[in-house]
């Protein structure tokens, strides 16, 4: 085991290393640095080892965008240190292993929110720069990489550069969406948002299919500041993709009477109970009782009717961390699929233009009825382009869908997702690395434009030619095969 902060390396130990979404793992030496000097060393112990190595956060990938089977991994949640905040600007440096946790916790009492979060509050800020996260106002502000000034990478040779839009532009382009595969990057530096209040206006407004959502989607994307869309998925016909979309902005000033006190960061706590009584730390275990088609679709008819009445309720506030992190409410709610014997949980997530959204999903949410795997649960976003190498936005919509894992369906969903996949290509859609665990080399590239993926591939070949950045997502998706969808 390498000796922290001696000069030989970080500390590192032998670990099951597994995807958020628990399907897919495999054993590595994890190697832990604390310093951009470590991370160079830890590059110069994998290339002398003769081995790959490959980039991990805190592990909020679904699948195996952090996962080398055969090589280490360089897991960068020690280097977490909040290294500067501007107050008047809202310009924040950071560490790279600093989690939006971290973040928000930071600068919230000085009145300010990240720009961009995705569901879930632990990703680093270095995973959501590498992966090009997005949130629920995607449409309004962008990807996460909209929000970064300029970062520190370290790349294969030790060489650490800094990269903005001025300065090392094709690398700042190219790494943000990147996936790690072009260095580590060791300091990023964000924009954040002013707000006014610590809580936020929400309101919910049902829709009995998925062109009248899009079209609410499309009614208030002018005011709003967040949209989201909730389907039921087990609606079918003429009720398919039937859900809720909550409209969400923030306060002005002024509309907050207790702006101090709904700033604290205990006022954004998320309750320790569900419904006051259950511990949300052992609700997972009650979830496994609906965790079936059944159990699902009893769930998803009653939150229909939830929503049916929360849309005449009208709008009430929320906390900025209730809304947004909705997948924090119930601490390890994944473990409600099983973790062990083959089993978990895969999200599909495709984005499509706006021109052939509406019936290409039409027609991926009666093939997912057809096949017997109906996700249980589907989220719609609105989305705009950005100006990444290997984005996966577009002026347009992403549907995600949750799929249980079972090693008696594995196969058969693989399949299925094949058979989503020939639909969302042929509609013009691209694909989201943070989640994918399905897709095939030729999916690839017929997703990505010709251009920009030659492009990456050549400064990947220039920065990285030993090829020493691989994970098992990179091996999956540009390792020559002739399937679009990778084999279970």
């Amino acid at each position: 085991m390498g000796a922290e902060g001696n000069g030989r390396g970080p500390r590192s130990s032998y670990e099951y290393v597994e995807g958020w979404g628990m399907a897919v793992g495999a054993h590595a030496r994890v190697l832990r640095p604390r310093s951009a000097e470590e991370v160079a060393r830890a590059f110069a112990t994998a290339r002398g080892e003769g081995t790959s190595i490959g980039l991990r956060g805190s592990g909020c990938s679904y699948g195996d965008a952090s996962v080398n089977a055969g090589g280490h991994v360089l897991d960068v949640t020690r280097m977490n240190r909040v290294l500067a905040f501007d107050p008047e600007t809202g310009v924040a440096d950071l560490e790279s292993g600093v989690t939006i946790e971290q973040l928000w916790k930071h600068i919230l009492p000085l009145g300010f929110w990240p720009k961009v979060v995705s569901g879930t509050m632990f990703p680093t800020v270095a995973g959501a720069t590498a992966m090009n996260i997005h949130g629920k106002n995607n449409f309004k502000v962008g990807t996460f990489g909209d929000c970064v000034q300029e970062f520190d990478i370290v790349l294969p040779s030790g060489e650490l550069r800094t990269c903005s839009r001025t300065s090392e532009p094709d690398l700042f382009h190219a790494a943000i969406g990147g996936f790690g595969m072009l260095g580590c990057m060791t300091r990023v530096r964000l924009e954040t948002k002013r707000v006014h209040s610590g809580e936020i206006e929400v309101r919910g407004v049902s829709a009995h299919d998925l062109a009248e959502m899009m079209q609410v989607f499309e009614d208030e994307k002018a005011s709003a500041d967040y949209l989201v869309g909730w389907i039921d998925c087990f609606g079918a016909e003429e009720n398919a993709g039937r859900g809720l979309v909550h409209v969400a902005r923030y306060l002005a000033p002024g509309d907050d009477p207790q702006p101090e006190k709904t700033l604290r960061v205990a006022h954004q706590e998320l309750p320790a109970n569900i419904l006051g009584v259950i511990p949300k730390s052992e609700m997972w275990r009650f979830l496994r009782l609906f965790n079936n088609d059944l159990g699902w679709r009893f769930v998803c008819g009653v939150k229909h009717q939830l929503g049916r009445l929360e849309g005449m309720r009208g709008w009430y506030r929320q906390p900025h961390a209730a809304f947004n992190f909705l997948l924090d409410y119930v601490p390890n709610w994944k473990f409600a699929y099983g973790r062990t014997g083959g089993r978990g949980l895969i999200q599909y997530q495709s984005f499509l233009p706006k021109e052939t959204a509406l019936d290409a999903y039409r027609e991926m949410l009666a093939l997912c009825h057809a096949r017997g795997h109906v996700s249980y649960l589907g989220v719609l976003k609105r989305h705009r382009p950005d100006p990444f190498w290997m984005t996966h936005a577009c002026d347009g919509w992403s549907l995600a869908l949750d799929f249980k894992v079972t090693p008696e369906n594995r196969a058969s969903l693989w399949e299925t997702c094949d058979e989503l996949t020939r639909i969302v290509l042929d509609a013009g859609g691209k694909f989201y690395f943070a989640k994918d665990l399905v897709l095939g080399h030729l999916a690839m590239l017929r997703a990505f434009p010709t251009e920009q993926r030659e492009a990456f591939l050549a400064l990947k070949r220039r920065l990285d030619p030993d090829a020493l950045l691989q994970t098992n997502l990179w091996r999956r998706v540009f390792a020559p095969d002739e399937c679009l969808t990778a084999r279970p």
